[in-house]
């Protein structure tokens, strides 16, 4: 269903991206943004589904900036070498993000939206805030292009960064039983962030994967509902 294209962020790095095309044409794309493990299986499925429901959907390989291919495994050691490499390219990452938001951008007409899990989830929130949504506007010097909705799941740094403002819509969803982000931070982040739509339910770190212990089939679909009509109505077709 999907194919490997190659884009060129601003500064002239060029990296691949799997997308999946919807079967009809549309002005409604996502940007996905990958876990620690790579743009692995469960992400190019992510990217289908999307596909599968309209979208034009594209996966930035955000680790080819430190190794090109990377697909890790859900376990200690794919966690580990994910760790080290996710956060050695630190939010450098969102220098790729702006550059499929804007590739996307190209190929529908209309900006997408972005949906991030994981390191992703943080990256998502980071593209909400930092990135300007509107490529037309006379915005700050330099500016990259940002999304015109985020969806955030479960980006453990998010709470990190409550002081940051978002320039978009954005809901964001935890599990309750996520020791990598105790609920006291969600609800901190909650109290200080009351224009994002803060989704809780009663699940553990990573519920949206299959790969993963955590998966939580009845949560992954509550919140996939949430997030298609959260993005539906965000970016009209």
């Amino acid at each position: 269903m999907g194919e490997t294209v190659r884009i060129t962020a601003e500064d002239g790095f060029a990296f691949d991206a799997y997308v999946a095309r919807p079967a009809a044409p549309t002005r409604r794309a996502v940007v996905v943004i990958q876990e620690i493990f790579g743009v692995n299986a469960h992400i190019r499925g992510v990217a289908d589904s999307y596909a599968a429901q309209g979208f034009l959907a594209v996966a930035p390989a955000l680790f080819d900036r430190r190794q090109a291919g990377v697909e890790l495994g859900y376990d200690a050691e794919g966690i580990k070498r994910g760790v080290e490499i996710a956060y050695g390219i630190g939010e450098a990452a969102l220098t790729d993000v702006a550059a499929a938001i804007a590739w996307a951008r190209t190929e529908t007409g209309a900006n997408p939206g972005v949906v991030g899990y994981c390191w992703g989830g943080s990256l998502a929130w980071l593209a909400a805030t930092r990135l300007v949504p509107d490529a037309d506007a006379p915005a700050e010097a330099g500016a990259l292009v940002g999304p015109a909705a985020v969806v955030s799941y479960y980006g453990r740094l998010v709470p990190d960064h409550a002081d940051e403002e978002p320039r978009c819509p954005v809901i964001l969803h935890f599990g309750t039983r996520d020791a990598s982000i105790p609920l006291d931070r969600v609800e901190a982040f909650r109290a200080a962030r009351p224009e994002a739509t803060v989704h809780i339910y009663e699940a553990g770190h990573g519920f949206n994967c299959e790969a993963r212990g955590d998966h939580d089939p009845a949560a992954a679909a509550l919140a996939a509902e949430r997030t298609l009509a959260f993005f539906r109505s965000h970016m009209p077709d």
